[in-house]
């Protein structure tokens, strides 16, 4: 079974967009050369911002990815449809758990502040355990301040 990590969220989204998004940014800047990961989002809107999203991080935390279709075989794949690779880590940015979670040794979800999303986070939780995940919950840790030479 999977290890199941959850974000305790603490900030709200604001003007530069979801926390949950960027942490999930940080997480696959720091993470991706340990092993490949999949970025699952909600919808096609919110795989394109996480694409623009890993393109601002600065040079130095620059991120191999591309989003779902693309030819290539990044190590971050970006999309909103069940990968078509093997991958180690699924971060899971949709409001539902999702169905291949088992297929990754390590996934990540968030709890964020807004009530709807904590109520569906909930949810997910309840469906990684009923399936037999490890699950642990971690405090969200400090979001890296953007790039300010990016535009």
């Amino acid at each position: 079974m999977s290890q199941v990590t959850f974000y305790l969220m603490n900030e709200q989204d604001d003007q530069q967009g979801s926390a949950c998004e960027r942490l999930a940014c940080q997480l696959t800047a720091d993470g991706w050369n340990t092993g490949h990961i999949y970025l699952f989002c909600a919808d096609e809107a919110q795989a394109m911002r996480l694409d623009e999203l890993l393109w601002q991080l600065p040079p130095d935390r620059f991120v191999p990815h591309q989003l779902q279709g693309e030819t290539g075989q990044a190590p971050v794949e970006i999309g909103c449809q069940p990968p078509k690779r093997r991958y180690a880590c699924l971060i899971n940015l949709a409001g539902q758990t999702p169905l291949f979670a088992g297929h990754f040794a390590q996934v990540v979800d968030f709890v964020p502040t807004d009530e709807t999303q904590k109520q569906q986070a909930r949810e997910r939780y309840k469906h990684y355990r009923q399936a037999g995940h490890a699950l642990e919950m971690r405090d969200q840790p400090a979001l890296a301040a953007p790039d300010p030479a990016q535009p």
